[in-house]
């Protein structure tokens, strides 16, 4: 037998022996999105009778997990979020007392972490190991490189069905106390079909992308639809928080290159991927596409460095002065603020000039009852990008200019790009607030 394999097999433990290993009081942080550790988490509740206040740090639970989900796992167990998913949303709304919320930028999640209190138990998924002793992290290092280095004690769940990436993901056996074994699907994120607003959406994206551009693009109904724009353009890069299946298909059509890019050129830069099956098995031991971690893809500093480089986001609202509500309404926790601040304060201070910060939105909400051009945030509501750093909103309507514009300018633009029904109101309510 190969002697990493062999060492590996002295590491082995069950999923029961792992979850025993967490103590009362203990901060566990586990692997996020795709790369979520769920033979262990859904283990975890199994502990309740015997563990107090143990904090699970996660970014987008994907399941609804027994020891967050069930009020009596209060006092027990804590699940502290950095974006909040359907299951955690639903737990706040029952008010199990289970789920709290950690303000963050993406980039510095795992470290600002690891600056308030050292991590005691990191939980992350890997590839099997290979002759040489090594797994790899496979679909996500936005924080998990720096928590697995710091952490007292590190549990990896080998899942014979994760893509084996490049980057920053390998670690070797002799960096990990105990490995797990679990097999199952790797978790799957559809592509939204684009309606036809978010069709309209997407075109006026792409009038902002040039050829030769570096791009970020998350996902959902309106970046698929910009992605869908965009395949009339050529040589296009990708430096990127989350790559996702509308990315693998422009390169596919031919569209996206990498020859480009000022910074890692003929490389997809990301960190971390979720999408189809097909993403996945396009992943496997792919050379072009590195893993890097979001300390440093997401930082802005970094992001600055590309040439051409385009942010595209999404929002629920933004206010006359350009304030940017992408996670919250009013006190109520949508989301989390992710890397939206990180990507688009990098993409608008390019280092060539020509660097662009787009935030989309559809013109309403709610069966077109609610316009999300709004004179003021409703109070409590988180901003996620200042207004100064605010650069271009599109809706379906058209394209608001921001940068550099007064308050004046920046009303009348987002009027414009308002829903047509609730224009006059907008004006009427921009004058009484000395607006106009």
């Amino acid at each position: 037998m190969n002697v990493w394999k062999e060492k590996y097999q002295q590491k082995l433990i069950s999923i029961e022996d792992a979850v025993q290993m967490i103590k009362s009081n203990d901060d566990v942080i586990v692997a996020q999105a795709a790369s979520e550790p769920q033979g262990v988490m859904g283990k975890m509740h199994l502990i309740k009778d015997r563990v107090e206040e143990v904090r699970v740090f996660s970014v987008l639970t994907l399941k609804p997990y027994d020891f967050y989900m069930k009020p009596e796992m209060k006092g027990h167990f804590e699940l502290c979020s950095w974006f909040h998913a359907p299951g955690s949303r639903e737990a706040i709304k029952r008010g199990t007392g289970t789920v709290t919320f950690v303000p963050n930028m993406l980039h510095r999640a795992g470290t600002d972490r690891i600056c308030a209190k050292k991590p005691n138990v990191f939980f992350g998924t890997c590839s099997p190991v290979d002759s040489k002793g090594f797994v790899s992290l496979s679909l996500g290092v936005t924080y998990e490189k720096e928590i697995l280095e710091a952490a007292d004690l590190v549990i990896l769940e080998v899942n014979e069905n994760l893509p084996r990436t490049f980057g920053d993901t390998p670690v070797h056996i002799s960096d990990v106390d105990y490995f797990v074994e679990y097999t199952h699907e790797v978790p799957t994120l559809p592509s939204p079909q684009p309606s036809e607003t978010d069709l309209a959406i997407g075109s006026h994206i792409a009038e902002l992308v040039d050829n030769g551009s570096t791009i970020q693009l998350g996902i959902g109904g309106i970046p698929n639809a910009a992605a869908l724009a965009l395949k009339d353009k050529r040589d296009l890069g990708v430096h990127t928080e989350m790559l996702v299946d509308s990315m693998m298909e422009l390169y596919e059509q031919g569209v996206i290159t990498n020859k480009k890019k000022s910074l890692y050129k003929d490389k997809f830069v990301c960190t971390f991927a979720m999408g189809s099956r097909k993403l996945y098995d396009w992943l496997d031991d792919n050379m072009a596409v590195e893993f890097k971690r979001g300390a440093w893809v997401n930082d802005p500093a970094v992001i600055r460095q590309n040439s051409r480089m385009v942010s595209i986001n999404t929002c629920l609202m933004v206010d006359f002065t350009g304030q940017v509500a992408s996670e919250s309404v009013g006190t109520s926790q949508y989301s989390g603020t992710g890397g939206q601040t990180d990507t688009a304060v990098g993409a608008k201070e390019a280092y060539d000039g020509l660097g662009k910060s787009i935030i989309a939105c559809t013109s309403s909400a709610k069966g077109e009852t609610v316009s999300t051009i709004v004179p003021t945030l409703p109070e409590g509501t988180a901003v996620t990008l200042h207004r100064s750093n605010t650069d271009h909103i599109v809706t379906e309507y058209g394209i608001a200019y921001m940068r550099g514009r007064t308050i004046k300018e920046r009303t009348l633009n987002l009027i414009a790009v308002a829903h047509p029904k609730f224009r006059d109101e907008l004006k009427a309510q921009a004058q009484k607030l000395g607006y106009l």
